[in-house]
């Protein structure tokens, strides 16, 4: 699923994807990957300078993210360019959601807030184990061949 907002003229977009090679469901490690686009589709250019993320975890409840750039960068965005680029984030259960901001600035000094829409963590549910091994079918008979 794509989730994506405008805000002052810079469209964001985020497709968040389960990592199921990277993910180990028995030790509480959810992996999710997320690609990140950023349009500037307004008509100053913009540079984004900070980032500002919530992210919501359904078993270890919410944490914040701030930083300079975006994966070692800070990209200028002159009008109709565009910036991809890819994260992850760890997560202790199956279910959660992320969202926040960055801050731009544009060539007068004037800054900005650009919304990232939030965007939820699908992973598979895991149910709990009960310690009991399975019955046997011969000793169950609602269960079927």
């Amino acid at each position: 699923m794509r989730y994506e907002k405008a805000t002052e003229g810079i469209l964001v977009w985020v497709r968040p994807r389960y990592s199921l090679a990277e993910s180990d469901p028995a030790e509480g490690n959810f992996v999710f990957s997320y690609k990140v686009g950023l349009a500037n589709e307004g008509a100053q250019t913009a540079q984004l300078l900070f980032r500002h993320w919530r992210i919501h975890d359904s078993a270890a409840g919410d944490s914040v993210v701030d930083g300079e750039g975006v994966i070692g960068q800070q990209p200028v965005l002159a009008p109709g360019e565009s910036h991809e680029y890819s994260s992850y984030c760890v997560l202790k259960s199956p279910a959660g959601y992320m969202e926040g901001y960055y801050t731009f600035e544009r060539p007068d000094g004037s800054r900005f807030k650009v919304e990232v829409p939030r965007f939820h963590l699908s992973g598979p549910l895991v149910l709990p184990t009960t310690g009991r091994e399975p019955p046997d079918k011969e000793d169950d008979p609602g269960l079927m061949n």
